[in-house]
């Protein structure tokens, strides 16, 4: 059950966070903090996200939402490329933002807009030398 589980989740992690990302998260893994990779793998990926109560795109606003309301940069830069990759539009985007700031804070929403408009500079850069 456990290896399906992690089997499962990283078919799913590879398709929302694309397979450079989850390679090198694996492979910068140490035996300090590999067995949270496998944790996040089976429990987040695997357990979570393959449920059919909502589809990946809904799951992705819901990640844009709480990862601004709790101010963090690192995994909402992550998750925005992770939505952009299950469809959702910078327009949904900035509205997620706009409505996680009137409910969780203006300072929180104001950091998300700010680390959006850099992946989707990134992005729009990377797209442009290909």
């Amino acid at each position: 059950m456990i290896q399906e589980l992690f089997e499962t989740g990283m078919k799913i992690r590879r398709e929302v966070l694309g397979d450079a990302y989850v390679d090198s998260a694996i492979a910068n893994a140490d035996d300090f903090n590999m067995s949270m990779q496998t944790l996040v793998t089976q429990y987040c990926w695997g357990a979570v996200w393959s449920r059919p109560g909502l589809d990946r795109r809904t799951r992705s606003l819901l990640n844009l939402a709480m990862l601004t309301a709790l101010n963090r940069p690192h995994e909402l830069r992550l998750h925005i490329r992770g939505a952009l990759n299950n469809g959702v539009t910078k327009e949904e985007i900035r509205e997620v933002f706009l409505q996680t700031g009137i409910y969780a804070g203006i300072p929180a929403a104001i950091d998300s807009f700010r680390v959006a408009r850099e992946v989707f500079k990134d992005d729009f850069e990377n797209s442009q030398v290909s």
